[in-house]
């Protein structure tokens, strides 16, 4: 069998602070396959974010391994992008200038990062955008230009923190069909953290479902539904309700008392 491009096994993570260690992450086990947009979903504070950083190289299990591609994972690599929600852009640098400097490591001529920088912001729509600074973009813009900086490295997996939540409801649909028309395109690799259901159902080939105090996957759910998804239909909003079921099963139900 082929090797999984992401491997977790046993993974478990604690923070230390006053009190002691505090477990947020408990015997994780999942794969990420080549070819798979994979949603972590559940609440905030079940370690989802943490989850993804370990995945990233930026936090290291207290127990258990992560790997990628067949190797532990030692650090962030350019084979894994984080794309997060404030965009990160420097407001000192046009779009086009943005993207060129995340190329400069690797070794390209000036104008071979250019013609690759354009290259990536034709692809997220916004050639004419880009010699405009981040101040004259909208958000949805600036998060355009963030994929684009992140394909533009040519990763073999991004990692996406919640990269459409500080955005609009309409803006946020059109970003989610654009990632899909981008990720057929360019055959990459992704992870997405999320705690709202229906992105999950729209975007992901499978969920993986978190609980938490400790973060533990409770449940994978592969989502067996053709692209382009239709948010209204019977077959999509069965999956959102098995999905609000698991949860609701998931929380412990308050003790009734009666009195007479």
């Amino acid at each position: 069998m082929e090797e999984a491009l992401v491997t977790l096994d046993g993974v478990a993570k604690d923070f230390y602070k006053d009190a002691g260690a505090e477990r947020v992450l408990d015997g994780i086990d999942a794969e990420v396959r080549d070819g798979e947009v994979v949603t972590v979903l559940g609440k905030s504070g079940c370690g989802k974010s943490t989850l993804l950083n370990i995945v990233g190289g930026f936090e290291h299990p207290t127990s258990g391994q992560a790997r990628f591609a067949g190797k532990p994972i030692s650090g962030p690599s350019r084979d894994v992008i984080m794309l997060f929600q404030d965009y990160a852009l420097l407001p000192w640098r046009s779009a086009l200038k943005n993207i060129d400097i995340a190329l400069e490591p690797e070794g390209l001529s000036k104008d071979a990062r250019e013609e690759r920088a354009k290259r990536y912001l034709q692809l997220v729509g916004l050639e004419r955008e880009m010699h405009q600074f981040p101040s004259q973009l909208s958000g949805g813009m600036k998060q355009r230009v963030a994929i684009a900086r992140a394909l533009a490295v040519r990763p073999k997996l991004i990692l996406m923190d919640e990269p459409f939540a500080a955005l609009d409801t309409f803006t946020r649909y059109y970003l989610q069909d654009e990632l899909l028309r981008i990720r057929e395109q360019e055959a990459t690799n992704m992870i997405l953290v999320t705690h709202d259901i229906d992105e999950a159902v729209y975007l992901s080939d499978r969920i993986l479902m978190m609980d938490s105090h400790p973060g533990t996957v409770r449940k994978s759910i592969p989502i067996e539904l053709p692209h382009p998804r239709d948010r209204s239909s019977r077959d999509f909003h069965a999956y959102r309700k098995k999905i609000l079921d698991e949860f609701q099963f998931s929380l412990e139900k308050p003790k009734l008392e009666y009195y007479i």
